[in-house]
């Protein structure tokens, strides 16, 4: 199963995410070499947020990446929320319903 973890940033997250930045992506490459992350970046023009999509068994893969993550963790995420994510149509997907 698939989940879009999106975050609602702050508007200098561009500014001061440099602080942060090596952490988050040492935790980002870390779950991609679990096979949990798939795909994940900004939202930009404007900077909007972010999304990051992972694969697991359940929602719990992408909300513990989110207790973990330095930009959570130091405030320049205002909220993020976790959906489950049903794709229809894309690489890998044999039989769209």
């Amino acid at each position: 199963m698939y989940y879009l973890l999106t975050y609602d940033v702050k508007a200098d997250y561009l500014t001061t995410r440099g602080a942060f930045r090596e952490e988050h992506l040492k935790l980002a490459l870390s779950a991609v070499s679990r096979g949990e992350l798939r795909l994940g970046g900004a939202l930009t023009e404007p900077t909007l947020g972010a999304a990051l999509l992972f694969e697991g068994s359940s929602a719990k893969v992408a909300e513990d990446f989110a207790a973990q993550d330095p930009y959570v963790l130091n405030g320049l995420v205002k909220s993020w929320q976790v959906n489950e994510w049903a794709i229809v149509l894309g690489a890998g997907v044999e039989n769209p319903n």
